[in-house]
């Protein structure tokens, strides 16, 4: 439960930058008057920045203890899966947008902020678990601070 609890706090402020981005840029550089694309690539951005805001908050928060020492295949991983909960998150703004015909600022926010944000979180939340963070897959994981602390007498090397 702590481990969700974080992961729901980490998700906050992932929200709070993703909604925050696509709506300053759905109303300024890329509103849908001037770019006919626009909260398709408002939200590609907004998506990406909250991608790295949320991946810091899960590999040094949420899921701490299963990071691993080399964060690049970690980071290739979390990439991999939060691209797939962009891509529920891009659908269903662009079925609401494009399809549906509901254009405006409370539609493209509740279809790619709230229900797309809402299916993607699960989503992500399900592989993250099982995937990028498995706690099997911590042969090669970050020592904790606190094991690296103090005596090095009889410490084993890390990853092998």
């Amino acid at each position: 439960m702590a481990q969700l609890a974080r992961f729901g706090v980490v998700g906050a402020v992932g929200f709070v930058v993703d909604t925050g981005i696509f709506n300053v840029l759905r109303a300024t550089v890329l509103s849908p008057d001037e770019v006919h694309s626009g909260p398709f690539w408002a939200k590609v951005v907004s998506t990406i920045v909250a991608i790295f805001v949320n991946w810091m908050g899960n590999r040094y928060w949420t899921f701490r203890e299963q990071r691993r020492a080399v964060a690049t295949r970690e980071g290739i991983e979390f990439i991999v899966v939060s691209l797939g909960g962009m891509v529920i998150s891009l659908g269903c703004l662009g079925v609401s947008h494009y399809v549906l015909g509901l254009t405006s600022a409370l539609a493209d926010n509740i279809s790619g902020n709230v229900i797309g944000l809402v299916l993607g979180t699960v989503f992500r939340f399900w592989l993250y678990k099982v995937w990028v963070y498995h706690p099997e897959r911590g042969h090669d994981r970050a020592v904790p601070a606190a094991e690296t602390t103090g005596s090095t007498a009889g410490s084993e090397v890390v990853g092998q």
